[in-house]
């Protein structure tokens, strides 16, 4: 004979979260205060947060000295816990969109950085690679910009067409 206590389904969904879960999501927003305070100003106008939230943010970003600021930060944190989960939500989304343009931004400065060491040490053959692969570049431009770059870190002088050949590259890769 089965009791009504006996049944572990109904008692799943009205008890509380434990000590454990509670303290899992406290960190959590613990992490996510941290990573807020560690933002630059441009990246935190783009967060989606209200007023109070963003001037905890700006006063624990004033802070400079450690233990206050690891108090402030937890403050922080303390006000964002008040916050509803899709509040919450929108600000980890934030987050994780900025994070994966940086890599994007930092994936395509290298792709630059690699074209620009393989034409100054390639010369012709790297040239013509390039040029197979993005037609629309100006082929002497190129090879002037190759030339005086491999001349200045042959005579270790300062890399004046060495960052123009970049930033040459660059707008050519749409980086």
């Amino acid at each position: 004979m089965m009791h009504e206590h006996d049944s572990d389904d109904e008692f799943h969904g009205d008890e509380p979260p434990s000590r454990s879960q509670l303290r899992r999501e406290a960190l959590d927003v613990l992490k996510l205060a941290h990573a807020l305070v560690d933002l630059s100003e441009a990246q935190l106008a783009r967060m989606p947060l209200d007023e109070d939230v963003r001037a905890e943010v700006l006063r624990a970003r004033a802070v400079t000295q450690q233990i206050a600021r690891k108090r402030q930060t937890q403050y922080v944190a303390k006000q964002m816990r008040k916050l509803d989960d899709s509040e919450l939500d929108a600000i980890r989304a934030t987050l994780e969109h900025d994070r994966d343009r940086a890599r994007r931004d930092t994936a395509a400065l290298h792709r630059v950085e690699l074209w620009r060491d393989r034409l100054i040490a390639g010369g012709d053959e790297a040239l013509n690679a390039f040029m197979s692969e993005f037609p629309a570049a100006e082929r002497q431009q190129l090879r002037q910009l190759a030339r005086q770059g491999k001349s200045e870190r042959d005579a270790e002088r300062p890399p004046h067409a060495q960052r123009e050949l970049f930033r040459v590259l660059r707008e050519l890769l749409g980086s």
